[in-house]
């Protein structure tokens, strides 16, 4: 062997370093990700929904059931009273006369589950018109929306 050649191998030096370039690449396309989704997911409407145990369901007092039809007609119905149907101004008014004596009323919202979805939101955007705090979806046993 030359000397030459045993010379060339004793100046390669392995790199013992990480190369982080990549990964910062990677952090920062994740950290947009992150920027852009987390304003969609605090886009809401608080609903108090009713919990599964019996104890939590049951009141002395019966919950106000608001009724959406499959036409985006409204209808109430309070718990001595009939069915009675309206828009969402009047269902807005009376639903803020109740609040206004009774401040812990429940109000349900029932639907067909072939009812538009965008008509449910308008029944439950009129409740919360009202100042109504406690609003829940009525379903029967089975879980099919009434």
């Amino acid at each position: 062997m030359s000397t030459s050649s045993i010379s060339r191998r004793k100046r390669r030096k392995l790199k013992s370093e990480i190369n982080v370039v990549p990964y910062i690449d990677v952090m920062l396309v994740l950290l947009i990700i992150f920027m852009v989704t987390a304003p969609l997911l605090t886009l809401s409407i608080d609903v108090d929904l009713p919990s599964s145990n019996a104890k939590a369901l049951e009141s002395k007092q019966d919950p106000i059931v608001v009724t959406v039809k499959g036409d985006g007609q409204l209808a109430l119905q309070l718990p001595e009273g009939e069915l009675q149907a309206m828009d969402a101004a009047t269902l807005q008014t009376q639903l803020a006369a109740v609040v206004a004596q009774d401040k812990n009323a429940r109000v349900v919202v029932a639907a067909e589950k072939t009812v538009a979805y965008q008509y449910v939101v308008d029944a439950m955007d009129a409740i919360k018109r009202a100042k109504v705090e406690k609003v829940g979806l009525l379903t029967d046993s089975g879980g099919n929306a009434r």
